[in-house]
Formats: structure tokens, sequence, C-alpha cells
């Protein structure tokens, strides 16, 4: 999957995956390290749209309030 295309929906899917496999134990060491690398990377894209889109309500909200 392409990073520049990436959605907030699919980064979720996919870092809940990672995640789950985990859990279960069900990645081979040999992949670990690369779904360890892949689950920060999702985690900081996920944190990072958030951030944004909370920034941009801000300023929503700041321009519809009454002087």
């Amino acid at each position: 999957m392409e990073e520049n295309n990436l959605s907030y929906s699919e980064a979720f899917q996919e870092l809940k995956s990672i995640v789950d496999e985990l859990e279960n134990e069900e990645i081979e060491i040999d992949n670990l390290t690369e779904k360890v690398k892949r689950a920060s990377f999702l985690y900081r894209f996920l944190r990072d749209r958030l951030r944004a889109t909370e920034e941009e309500i801000r300023k929503v909200l700041e321009e519809e309030e009454p002087f």
C-alpha cells in the first residue's frame, strides 16, 4: 500500500491487525522487526493525522465564535 494514499481508516485497521498478530503470537521471529517498524510508522501516522484534524477543528470553531 502506498503511503501517500493511506487513509486513517486503512492505517487504523492495519495497526489493529498487527497488534492482534502480536497479542496472539502469530508473527514469525523473522518478521517481527519489520512488523514493529510498520506498527511504529502507523502509530505516528495516526497520531499526526489526529493532531492535524484537531487543529483544523479548533480553527473552524474559533472562526465561528462571535466577536
